[in-house]
């Protein structure tokens, strides 16, 4: 052991080149408890081929020893090399020590490669070998949430709880907060949260905290812990704009627009940021600012559906059908139909008494938007205007139809088949 330790030290203190001598002396005339010690050691430093060798060595020596035959397969792990691993993994006896330990290894390379019923069957065949290895179980729990079944997962957590808190550096209460708050569980996931937030204060933690706090409605809660993160770490970019949500929920539209404009200091092209930012100015009353933000969400991503129909709104509100039509056309050069926009193209066009060309966009858009209320109300009314009177009847009856007590539709349509008639 005290070669083992002389070589370990060399590599600590950069002595390279004296430490692989004694890795070689211990290669070929070393002992085979050598061997095994100095590979373990060389593998958690990083130093995987000559770790290999001598892995490989030993393997000369006992080559059905499933412990060595574990260690090759981490390495080819670590090196890439997942199915050479499996092919190591796979030579380990069913009666071998290590066998479970390669089932494990399995169920993680099957995981990796998203062949979840494989893997759970190699986690399961493991449990039953070892029925009270809890290690298992946290396997379990975490292939489990990776396919959102988060139940079982829930299950698998629980058995891991009584043991454990914390393995490989997770806190198993925080997985059951994600897997609880998943779930649509919130009361139950935000007690998960304040037991990992004890055990330790981890920002990740404290976001998913504030965010199953908001869900669950606690909007005062939401604001305090997403506050907490922020002053935290103010680059955490995922918090302003639910930290904003928060605050607009509370009705507090200042302090909702002030935690966008922090986020998009630090996000500057974040579009739901300038989006939801344009969104409170509009409800601030600022539709300059609105429109700026608008605008600037349509820069992030010209195909940024949501917030070219809410800028067309503001400037159809304003008047402004040729900036509507420009609006439109950044979409039309890019292909993309959608019917909302064709209505407000529509809209636009018939402000600008360009008339046929306002009812060939009208009747474009009708298949998709046959169902919609408003557009068959704007649509009737431009029919009726246009003199088309057999056709706003046919529209009228369909409004009326699906609101059958709308006096004015009813009205409407009397005094269109009077005309008519």
């Amino acid at each position: 052991m005290d070669k083992i330790n002389k070589i370990i030290t060399l590599l600590e203190n950069g002595q390279h080149e004296e430490a692989l001598a004694g890795y070689e002396k211990i290669l070929k005339n070393g002992t085979n408890d050598e061997r095994l010690l100095l590979g373990e050691e060389l593998f958690q430093y990083g130093f995987l081929e000559e770790a290999k060798k001598l892995f490989e060595r030993l393997l000369e020596a006992y080559p059905e020893e499933g412990e060595i035959l574990v260690n090759l397969a981490e390495i080819s792990i670590e090196q890439g090399q997942e199915d050479e691993a499996l092919q190591t993994l796979n030579k380990i006896h069913e009666d071998d020590p290590s066998y479970p330990q390669s089932l494990l290894l399995q169920a993680d390379l099957y995981q990796m490669e998203g062949l979840y019923e494989v893997s759970e069957q190699k986690l399961l065949q493991a449990k039953s070998t070892l029925p009270d290895e809890f290690i298992i179980d946290f396997a379990l729990g975490e292939l489990y949430m990776e396919q959102g079944r988060f139940i079982e997962a829930i299950r698998a957590y629980d058995k891991v709880l009584p043991v454990e808190v914390e393995i490989a550096g997770v806190n198993v209460h925080q997985r059951l907060g994600d897997a609880y708050s998943a779930g649509g569980a919130f009361e139950e996931a935000l007690t998960h949260y304040e037991k990992a937030l004890e055990d330790s204060l981890e920002i990740n933690t404290l976001f998913h905290y504030a965010l199953t706090a908001y869900q669950a409605g606690m909007n005062k809660t939401a604001i305090e812990k997403f506050t907490e993160l922020k002053e935290l770490d103010p680059e955490y970019h995922s918090l302003y704009l639910y930290l904003a949500k928060s605050y607009e929920r509370e009705e507090d539209l200042e302090n909702s627009f002030q935690a966008i404009q922090e986020g998009l200091r630090y996000d500057e092209y974040n579009k739901d940021l300038s989006f939801y930012a344009g969104k409170i100015a509009l409800k601030l009353g600022n539709e300059e600012e609105a429109e700026n933000q608008f605008r600037q969400a349509l820069v992030l991503d010209p195909e940024f559906i949501e917030a070219a129909l809410t800028l067309n709104k503001l400037l159809l509100h304003q008047e402004r059908y040729e900036d509507v039509l420009e609006i439109i056309e950044l979409f039309n050069e890019n292909d993309i139909e959608e019917p909302q926009l064709i209505w407000d193209e529509a809209v636009a066009l018939q402000h600008l008494e360009k008339y046929s060309e306002a009812l060939n966009k009208y009747q474009l858009a009708y298949n998709s938007l046959k169902n919609d209320l408003d557009f068959l109300s704007d649509y009737g009314y431009f029919l009726m205007e246009e003199g088309k009177r057999e056709e706003a009847i046919e529209i009228f009856s369909m409004l009326l139809k699906k609101d059958p007590s709308n006096e004015e539709y009813e009205e409407t349509l009397q005094r269109l088949s009077e005309q008519l008639y």
